[in-house]
């Protein structure tokens, strides 16, 4: 979407007048896309002034076309400047540039972490993405979906303009790990400008008055044939994305109502209920992966980042170039989509699905912006899965949409069980020990399924590392009842969780998602972290939110760490409506529990914190081994 363009005269002759800011803003309130902030006007005023130095003078045409807050399809993302024309011997060239008003002092690269630089960015010091990695993700994007840019073809030439960054720091940015990216997009500081100009000059030679960028704009989307084969490869002799039974039933009539829906226009919703096991993420991935071979444009979609880090980091395996990240997006990013913008959205963990979209409260319900930004959605959803106190997803909620935006909506359910053994009576003797529903106690918990209680932290966690040594992929996960300090999060060394003699950290920055990083086995993970996700063996320390008493389960939210967003503003909704604020305090709490008990494949390992829980968790578990 192109929110101002001009031509290079015309944008030094706004800037010149002071014009520019308010002719933006008015093409923001036309477009319908909300008001603009203060602080996003000041970094126009100020980076533009120093875009007019560099255009001023220059060898680069009148007639070079100018778009400023570029909207890049099926992302909140905007392109802050491109510039487009053709060189000398006739190519057509838009370059893409991110601007950044960083000054350089606080500054520093982060080692370990792809493209990942730490700055003073939102009121504070910050991780964030390098200004090149940036620059190069937007063109990156484009190449893959746009097909006037495939079909032109169109030369993106993306770069990063840092004029206020003084050359004394570049040593923090301009480094030898970021060169992935800065060799890709070149990365221009202050004191820089006429290397920028000459950069600009040699690509710009001839003016289009903004052709390009109306083509770019106008075009339709198609997965490009470099992506279709580098998402086949990464899927191709990958077992864990086999698909059986259920799956591939499931799987098959995604695909066969994506093309229906492009066939006769007709909006479609597929909801898919699943179990935990029963494998909703592996038929996501396949359903994107075909859906991308078939010429349909797709994102998989989901709120919680576990897991869509955790899947984007198996399919790109070893690569340290993110080629397919574009694929993999949060649930807030279809805000301002229009209707039926994208083919295909595939939502995961849809029980997680918020009302407001983003930090800033915007977006009216997520459901609704995925089922109108798509031609065909698919929901995936467990409802007893619903953790924190946003989350919305349900399926009378995705049903009430889809008849409400006119899609036609198909139900389905996965049934094939996969973790825990293959038993779905483990499954029910969790439900049926929490109190969950109404599922009665099985007559066992299956032969191949090992689960056990420990008497302390400390032996259950050496268990979980003995059966780790074996596995690689077993983990330790605990109920948020301890305070998570941002200060020790990148310090091993740091305790979080004190229990008795046992002392552990929660889960660390790192690299790589906490579930699959080595390191992570000598630490704690939580409901964020490892939802969506399956470990071999799972070792869970209930804490003192759930308790037992005079025969009965007992939740307690005011033992949650006050760090735990899932229940903010729980203690007004006690004041307000006790009775449905208990009610629901003890359902996101007990879903917490079943969700951090369901992770295993092979065997769940399990301390209570209070001590008659564990005597009669005790008892049930001998109950059903007589």
């Amino acid at each position: 979407m192109l929110i101002y363009e001009n031509t290079k005269s015309g944008l030094l002759k706004d800037i010149l007048s002071d014009d520019l800011v308010s002719r933006i803003e008015a093409k923001y309130a036309a477009k319908g896309l909300g008001g603009v902030s203060p602080n996003e006007k000041r970094a126009w005023r100020n980076s533009f002034q120093y875009i007019h130095k560099v255009l001023a003078g220059s060898e680069i045409p009148d007639d070079a076309g100018v778009a400023i807050e570029f909207k890049i399809p099926l992302t909140s993302r905007r392109v802050d400047l491109m510039i487009s024309g053709r060189d000398k011997d006739g190519n057509a060239n838009v370059v893409v540039v991110e601007l950044k008003q960083w000054e350089g002092e606080d500054t520093e690269r982060v080692s370990g972490k792809d493209g990942i630089v730490e700055t003073y960015v939102g009121g504070g010091i910050r991780e964030t993405t390098h200004p090149s990695y940036q620059a190069w993700a937007y063109a990156n994007f484009l190449r893959d979906f746009n097909i006037q840019i495939q079909e032109t073809p169109i030369n993106l030439h993306p770069v990063a303009y840092l004029h206020n960054y003084e050359p004394e720091y570049r040593s923090a940015i301009d480094n030898e790990i970021y060169a992935p990216y800065t060799e890709e997009a070149p990365l221009y500081l202050k004191g820089d400008a006429v290397e920028f100009r000459d950069y600009l000059e040699e690509r710009i030679q001839v003016g289009d008055r903004g052709e390009l960028l109306r083509e770019i704009a106008d075009s339709g989307l198609r997965p490009s044939k470099s992506l279709q084969d580098s998402v086949q490869e990464m899927l191709n002799g990958n077992h864990e994305f086999t698909l059986l039974d259920s799956q591939k039933v499931v799987f098959e009539r995604a695909v066969e109502l994506a093309e229906q829906c492009q066939e006769d226009g007709q909006k479609r919703v597929l909801l898919v209920e699943g179990e935990p096991g029963t494998g909703k993420t592996v038929v996501a991935i396949n359903i994107l992966a075909e859906l991308l071979q078939n010429d349909l444009t797709a994102q998989y979609v989901s709120k919680n980042a576990a897991p869509r880090d955790v899947y984007e980091q198996k399919l790109r395996g070893d690569m340290m170039v993110k080629t397919i990240n574009h694929l993999f997006k949060g649930a807030g990013s279809y805000v301002d989509e229009e209707a039926n913008a994208v083919p295909a959205l595939i939502a995961d963990e849809a029980h997680r699905l918020n009302e407001e979209s983003n930090f800033f409260g915007r977006g009216e319900n997520q459901i609704m912006e995925i089922i109108n930004a798509a031609q065909f959605s698919v929901f995936f959803i467990d409802e007893s899965q619903r953790v924190h106190i946003d989350d919305i997803g349900s399926k009378d909620e995705i049903r009430k949409f889809a008849d409400e935006l006119g899609a036609e909506i198909k139900e389905t359910a996965l049934e094939s069980q996969l973790r825990c053994g293959g038993s779905g009576d483990y499954i029910e003797w969790v439900d049926d020990v929490l109190e969950i529903g109404d599922t009665e106690t099985p007559e066992d918990i299956g032969l191949d399924y090992d689960v056990r209680l420990f008497d302390s932290p400390e032996t259950l966690h050496e268990a979980v590392e003995r059966k780790n040594e074996q596995t690689d992929l077993s983990r330790v996960v605990a109920g948020y009842c301890w305070e998570w300090d941002t200060d020790g999060q990148s310090d091993p060394d740091y305790v979080d969780i004190e229990i008795g003699d046992y002392r552990r950290s929660w889960n660390l920055k790192s690299s790589d998602p906490w579930a699959i990083d080595e390191g992570s086995i000598d630490e704690v993970g939580c409901i964020h972290t490892c939802q969506g996700l399956e470990f071999d063996y799972v070792g869970v320390i209930i804490g003192p939110d759930l308790r037992y008493r005079n025969g009965e389960i007992i939740t307690d939210y005011e033992e949650r760490a006050s760090s735990d967003r899932s229940v903010f503003g729980m203690k007004k909704m006690f004041d307000e409506e006790p009775e449905e604020a208990q009610e629901l305090a003890g359902e996101l709490i007990k879903n917490t529990y079943r969700t951090l008990m369901t992770r295993g494949m092979k065997g769940c390992y399990i301390y209570c914190c209070d001590d008659e829980l564990q005597a009669y968790l005790q008892e049930r578990l001998d109950a059903v081994a007589e």
